[in-house]
């Protein structure tokens, strides 16, 4: 006979839940399905502005997190997101888009959700409740002290995103733990704790809301902000995309236009120098070199192409002091 322990939660668990303010229960809100549509839209966006400010007041933390996660980068470590539902795929979202965006090898930025990729759609039964799920997952990746993990779970208390802060710090890895709760178990376990608290949900414990836009906000920068550090933009513009169909490809030319004021017919002629490489595009322009000069001065630089740019002037004037 199944004991009931095992068909609901243990009183320890929903203790725990009571005390947690994404949790809360709303009295003013209990007649919500009475409203008309345009109340109800009304309400959500008022709580939506909120979460904004919430940001903002961890700005800090959030600042350290990313320095030293692009400090790890830069020496050729990988950023690694792990959670479990909304979480788990806002972080598989966040890394998959930096390829396309920042032309990132697909195994420098990973998102790890507990349950795997089915996880994505359907819902995993038991898979958050895993610390050792998550340790599996992150040997699978070989993870080393070169790397960063960023825990993210809106509760704070999901075992799956604080067994993987836990293992990867055991290893010597950066670890970020980000939740949407004070004084969280994941950001007690992890070297840079982001608690970004939005306050109880519009539907009680429903953290793909209000928690889901924090966390999707945060992890906006960390990796945009990460790869602004890691040289993959000049200025605003993106230089590193990937144009892997005709919009993105439209969309270099435009980028290598505004970067250098050149002619449709001078971008063309770039681009095609460089094998569609935006950021190579712009050097040849810019500091008047080939396509081969291009790609090695910016392989000096590590890829920045400000540096490479200051690089060609220093040449030019044969002092760096000139």
């Amino acid at each position: 006979m199944t004991s009931p322990s095992s068909e609901y939660a243990s009183r320890e668990l929903r203790a725990e839940l009571r005390t947690l303010t994404t949790e809360a229960f709303r009295p003013e809100l209990a007649g919500i399905d009475r409203l008309s549509t345009l109340e109800i839209a009304t309400l959500m966006n008022g709580e939506d502005a909120t979460v904004p400010a919430a940001v903002a007041s961890r700005l800090p933390e959030i600042a350290a997190a990313i320095d030293a996660v692009a400090e790890r980068m830069a020496r050729g470590g990988r950023l690694v997101y792990a959670g479990a539902g909304t979480a788990g795929r806002l972080g598989v979202l966040d890394a998959s888009e930096c390829p396309p965006t920042f032309n990132t090898d697909p195994a420098r930025v990973v998102g790890l959700i507990a349950g795997g990729p089915s996880a994505m759609v359907t819902s995993v039964e038991g898979a958050e409740d895993s610390r050792e799920l998550a340790a599996k997952d992150l040997r699978a990746l070989r993870l080393t002290a070169a790397d960063s993990v960023v825990g993210v779970s809106a509760s704070g208390r999901t075992p799956y995103a604080i067994g993987a802060v836990e293992y990867a710090r055991a290893r010597g890895a950066l670890t970020v733990g980000l939740s949407c709760n004070a004084d969280s178990a994941l950001a007690a376990a992890a070297d840079h704790g982001i608690e970004v608290v939005v306050g109880p949900e519009l539907l009680t414990g429903s953290t793909r809301l209000k928690a889901g836009t924090a966390q999707k906000l945060v992890l906006n920068m960390l990796s945009t902000i990460t790869m602004i550090r890691l040289g993959k933009t000049y200025g605003n513009l993106m230089v590193d995309m990937r144009a892997s169909n005709d919009k993105l490809r439209a969309r270099s030319h435009r980028i290598v236009a505004l970067a250098t004021g050149a002619t449709d017919d001078e971008v063309d002629r770039a681009l095609a120098a460089t094998g569609g490489e935006v950021k190579n595009a712009i050097l040849t322009l810019l500091a008047g070199v080939d396509g081969p000069t291009a790609a090695r001065l910016l392989a000096e630089s590590g890829g920045h192409l400000r540096a490479a740019l200051t690089a060609t002037d220093r040449t030019e004037t044969g002092s760096p002091d000139h």
